[in-house]
C-alpha cells in the first residue's frame, strides 16, 4: 500500500507540474496586454515600459515560469501585481472560506443523496421511486447560479431572513450551500440508487439473505457497504466540480474566497495570482483523488489486496 501511494503521489506530482506549464503557455496567449488591466491609462508607456520589466512580463514565458517555480520551491508564491500583497498570506484567509463552503456542500449532498438512493433502490417502481428519479430528471439541467439568484431573490429580497452577501458567521453560508446542494444533490441520488440496484441483484446478496440474516443487515453490512465504493470514488473526483461551483458562488454572495479571487485575477491579468491559486486547486484534486483510492480500498478487501500484491 506504502509503494502504491508514492507511486501515486509522484504522478500526482508531475499531473501537476504539467498543470502548472500549461496554465503559464495559457496566461502568455490571452489577448491584449497585462499593462493595460494592472495600470490606470493616465501612466505614461515609459512608466508602463519600467513596471513590465520589474515584473518580468517583458521576459518570455518559458522564463516567467521558471522565475516563479523556483520561488514556490522556496516556499513563495509571489506578490500579486494587483495589490502588491504576499499571495501566500492572502490565501490564508481566503481558502477557509472556500473550504467551508464546498466541505459543507460536499457533506450535506452525500447525508441527504445516500438515504435518499437507498430508498428509492429498495422501493423500485414505486411512487417515490418515480417522483425522485422525475426531480432528479428535472433539476440535473438547472445551472447552480440560477439556483442561487432564485434562493436570493426568495429568502434575501421576498422573505429579508437570510443574508445575501458576506462570510462573517453560519448565516451567511446557508444560501450558497443550500443552492451548491440543490444544484449537485441529484447526480449523486441517481448514482446512489443505481449502484445499490446493482449491488442487491449479486449473489452474495441472495446468499446473505439464505443465511438468514435479517433486513438491515443485508441492506448495510453487505449492499450499502459495496454500493459506497463506486460513490466514495465519485465524491472524490467530483470535487473539482464542487470547486469551480464554489467559484460561482463567491461572487454571487460577495465571499472572499479563493474562487472569486482567481476570477479577479484572470480579469485583470495578475498571473502571479493565477498561478498561485490553480496550483492550490491542482494539489487539492491531487491529495482528494488518492483519498479515494485509500477510501476504495478500505472499503473493498478485493482492491486492498490487489494494490498490495495479495492479489497475485
Amino acid at each position: 500500500m506504502a509503494s502504491y501511494l508514492i507511486r501515486r503521489g509522484a504522478q500526482g506530482l508531475l499531473l501537476v507540474v504539467a498543470v502548472s506549464i500549461l496554465v503559464s503557455l495559457l496566461l502568455n496567449l490571452m489577448p491584449g496586454d497585462p499593462m493595460d488591466s494592472l495600470v490606470s491609462d493616465k501612466v505614461s508607456d515609459e512608466k508602463k515600459e519600467e513596471l513590465r520589466e520589474a515584473w518580468g512580463l517583458d521576459k518570455p514565458w518559458f522564463v516567467q515560469y521558471y522565475r516563479w517555480a523556483k520561488l514556490v520551491l522556496k516556499g513563495d508564491l509571489g506578490t500579486s501585481l494587483s495589490t502588491g500583497l504576499s499571495i501566500a498570506g492572502s490565501l490564508k484567509s481566503r481558502i477557509p472560506v472556500s473550504l467551508k463552503l464546498c466541505g459543507s456542500a460536499l457533506v450535506l449532498q452525500l447525508l441527504i443523496a445516500v438515504p435518499i438512493g437507498l430508498i428509492a433502490a429498495y422501493h423500485q417502481g414505486g411512487w417515490f421511486d418515480r417522483f425522485i428519479m422525475g426531480y432528479s430528471m428535472i433539476t440535473a439541467g438547472i445551472p447552480t447560479f440560477w439556483v442561487g439568484m432564485v434562493l436570493i431573490l426568495l429568502f434575501g429580497v421576498w422573505l429579508n431572513v437570510l443574508p445575501v452577501a458576506g462570510y462573517e458567521s453560519l448565516r451567511n453560508y446557508i444560501l450558497p450551500v443550500a443552492a451548491m446542494v440543490l444544484g449537485g444533490v441529484s447526480s449523486n441520488i441517481r448514482l446512489t440508487r443505481s449502484e445499490v440496484l446493482g449491488v442487491i441483484r449479486e449473489k452474495y446478496v441472495t446468499t446473505a439473505y439464505a443465511k438468514g440474516l435479517n433486513e438491515n443487515q443485508v441492506r448495510f453490512q453487505h449492499v450499502l457497504r459495496n454500493a459506497l465504493i463506486l460513490i466514495v470514488v465519485s465524491t472524490f473526483m467530483s470535487l473539482p466540480w464542487i470547486i469551480a461551483g464554489s467559484v460561482v458562488m463567491e461572487k454571487i454572495f460577495v465571499m472572499p474566497g479563493m474562487g472569486a479571487w482567481l476570477v479577479d485575477a484572470v480579469i485583470h491579468t495578475d498571473f502571479p495570482v493565477v498561478r498561485a491559486c490553480l496550483l492550490i486547486i491542482s494539489l487539492f484534486v491531487v491529495v482528494s483523488n488518492m483519498l479515494g483510492d485509500i477510501c476504495s480500498a478500505i472499503l473493498d478487501p478485493r482492491i486492498r489486496a490487489s494494490i498490495s500484491g495479495g492479489a497475485r
